[in-house]
């Protein structure tokens, strides 16, 4: 069953609508993606056809289909879909579309109300739907890239049941490519275009998950591809590359190169080399990396290498995130190239890292050991009469703020994670924990002896 009407179908599809929009799902089958809310059981395929409409929000990245999922949602609640934008409509729209919607209701029709983009929306502006969510007026469904927890008032949050939309992989962009150049009445099948394995490698390769993103540079390279000889075109690795405005990845299907562009920064900082660091910094960026991933590395590297001997290290990372976030690419990427340089540069140790995973093994393979009864909180009268924070020594009581207490489970006593280095910062934080591991054995000798 067709998602729209023949008058709406043949607006949807016509031959001036972009081809992402001609090519939109206007059915379940035809929709590709997002089995993790579409299996059987899972819980988009539960609300489809579901009597009662709910109010959702879809929360996922561009061309993943948020809004193709309104539209299903609706036909399948046979309710009257009322689309608009939140860049461009306002609270005047919606007490229009209110209106209309009680008229349907007492005509026994539902409405829902479809929001793209619905995190522009002010505070006020969300406010105004809380009622009619509430009465049941309308249905809201929204959309947005950005996380609703931040972007969507509390109030109407609450009101709202949020499916989170992941990017398409290469495997589910495939058929939707295939299908754009099959599809002779919606798609570019009448035009006899085909596409090198390269091209088509390219295409999606430079996607990165968006549907709308692939069909977009798809159409721009085929018009750009000239007519051969039976009148047909060819799309190769060059026009690929030109409409998408991209030099080819590197990267295989498999994404190994991806990989290996990492782990060559990575090892190229570990080496304390700038200049390999940064040379590898910029194939990632040259191959359409995402900032986010590769500053998400270098926190990794700043707390895993570099770590106490530099813990400046961090905070260089954290700043080029947020400068990064504020200006974006071009200009954005210096930032990062700085934090590049300083890690590189920086001294190094990996003692937090190694002592994390010493304490986490223990914790793994000793199970829940009990908390010995001084380090309880003796909250009540009850915990305080069993013995709940009996003999806790409050350091601030003492000299120098040190006590010999043990703070282990007693299997554990004695046990000892964190071995400094002298390298860096972390000389001192060695010399620090000798001093401290000296002054608590003799508190503890002394209150043996007595």
């Amino acid at each position: 069953m067709s998602l729209f009407g023949p008058d709406e179908q043949q607006q949807t599809a016509g031959a001036r609508a972009p081809l992402a929009e001609r090519l939109r799902p206007a059915s379940l089958d035809e929709f590709v993606g997002q089995r993790h809310l579409l299996d059987e059981g899972k819980a988009l395929s539960r609300m489809l056809g579901a009597e009662r409409p709910v109010s959702l929000i879809f929360w996922g990245p561009p061309g993943t289909g948020k809004t193709t999922l309104a539209r299903l949602l609706a036909h399948s609640w046979d309710a009257h879909f009322v689309e608009f934008s939140a860049v461009l409509s306002g609270v005047a729209e919606v007490r229009r579309v209110v209106d209309e919607a009680r008229s349907l209701l007492r005509a026994g029709r539902g409405t829902v109300l479809f929001v793209d983009e619905i995190h522009r929306f002010n505070k006020a502006q969300q406010d105004a739907f809380l009622p009619h969510v509430e009465s049941g007026v309308i249905c809201l469904l929204g959309a947005t890239t950005e996380n609703p927890s931040f972007e969507v008032i509390p109030a109407l949050l609450s009101r709202l049941r949020v499916m989170v939309l992941h990017p398409l992989s290469k495997d589910e962009l495939r058929p939707i490519l295939a299908r754009a150049l099959s599809d002779a009445e919606r798609g570019l099948g009448g035009l006899g275009v085909e596409l090198t394995p390269e091209a088509e490698e390219h295409l999606i390769a430079t996607a990165f998950g968006d549907a709308r993103r692939l069909l977009n540079a798809l159409e721009v390279a085929a018009e750009a591809a000239p007519l051969g000889k039976g009148g047909g075109k060819t799309v190769d690795l060059a026009l690929a590359e030109e409409a998408v405005g991209k030099k080819a990845l590197r990267y295989d299907k498999d994404g190994e190169e991806h990989y290996n562009l990492i782990s060559a920064l990575h090892k190229s900082l570990r080496g304390s080399d700038p200049d390999a660091a940064l040379y590898w910094l910029s194939r990632m960026l040259a191959a359409g990396e995402d900032p986010h991933y590769i500053l998400r590395r270098l926190a990794n590297f700043a707390c895993e290498d570099v770590g106490l001997a530099d813990p400046y290290a961090i905070n260089q990372v954290m700043a080029a995130l947020r400068a990064y976030d504020l200006m974006g690419s071009p200009e954005g990427e210096l930032p990062i190239a700085q934090a590049v340089v300083y890690l590189a540069l920086a001294p190094r140790t990996n003692s937090v890292y190694t002592a994390f995973k010493a304490a986490k093994r223990d914790a793994q393979e000793l199970g829940p050991l009990e908390v010995p009864l001084h380090l309880r909180n003796p909250s009540t009268k009850l915990m305080k009469g069993l013995g709940y924070g009996k003999d806790y020594q409050y350091p601030h009581d003492f000299a120098d703020a040190v006590v010999g207490q043990e703070y282990f489970p007693d299997r554990l006593a004695g046990r000892s994670y964190y071995h400094p280095t002298s390298r860096g910062r972390e000389k001192f934080l060695q010399e620090r924990l000798q001093q401290l591991r000296r002054d608590k054995a003799r508190l503890r000798k002394d209150k043996k002896e007595d």
